[in-house]
């Protein structure tokens, strides 16, 4: 959307979040008449006023910067890599929270559902499912467990696991909303012939287990993990926002048993 005007940028917004122009008025602190203006070209707003008519939509950081540079403003939200001095506290959270997960997996991922960073946990399950070959760098967890690979073989439901993943996928999407880039790659991992014939026999079926555990069969043994998902709260830089941490948990007592006697073996 970067080509388009401020104008229908916001008006894109608005749709999506379902507010009429009274409604992003109110909630903005300006009237309908000048939302009306922004949006037809009439006014150019203020600095300030984008990034109020911004939080009023809860619109991601990253399509903040989008709506500033619309409309001749520099970006206000930093988009730094996670190595960055500037993000340093929150890499200290995240290799803290990895480490603490151990001896069970965890990821950190961006936006894009790439791995970013693993721990030991994370890379003994996944390094076992892809060997003899190395784990693909960079990983995309999406692409691991849906196209066909020895991860997606491994998986021992993956039926009920495909459909899971791709109703998270939307559902965790930063502000609710998938950028272009993961829009097309889910798009097309739906449009596979084996996913297409899954998510259509899903369709209307209801589930009364409260979450989709995935069974994986490693080496000799079936494991049974789910996964909790945590973001950062308040971010104020785009890379920040659009990290998300995803722990995965025993979900028997066999499995804890097994993985964390041979993690101290």
């Amino acid at each position: 959307m970067a080509h388009l005007e401020l104008g229908d940028l916001l008006r894109y917004w608005r749709r999506v979040r379902g507010k009429s122009q009274l409604d992003l008025a109110i909630d903005a602190m300006t009237t309908p008449r000048y939302v009306s203006f922004v949006e037809t070209g009439r006014s150019q707003p203020s600095r300030q006023m984008i990034v109020r008519l911004a939080r009023a939509l809860d619109i991601p950081l990253r399509e903040r910067n989008g709506l500033l540079l619309a409309a001749g403003y520099a970006p206000l939200y930093a988009a730094g890599a996670l190595d960055a001095p500037e993000l340093e506290r929150v890499q200290a959270a995240l290799t803290s929270m990895l480490a603490q997960h151990e001896p069970f997996p965890a990821v950190v991922m961006d936006r894009a559902w790439n791995v970013l960073q693993a721990n030991g946990g994370a890379e003994r399950l996944f390094g076992g499912l892809c060997a003899p070959d190395p784990v693909p760098a960079p990983a995309n967890v999406l692409e691991l467990m849906i196209e066909p690979g020895p991860v997606r073989d491994a998986v021992l439901n993956w039926n009920a696991v495909v459909s899971g993943l791709l109703e998270r996928s939307r559902r965790e999407a930063v502000g609710g909303v998938l950028d272009a880039d993961s829009a097309a790659r889910i798009e097309r991992l739906r449009s596979r012939p084996d996913v297409a014939a899954i998510l259509t026999d899903a369709a209307g079926t209801t589930t009364t287990v409260p979450v989709i555990d995935v069974r994986f069969a490693f080496e000799t043994q079936e494991l049974s993990f789910f996964s909790v998902v945590s973001t950062i709260g308040t971010p104020t830089d785009v890379t920040a926002q659009e990290l998300r941490v995803e722990a995965f948990f025993p979900s028997d007592e066999a499995t804890r048993t097994m993985w964390a006697g041979a993690a101290h073996a």
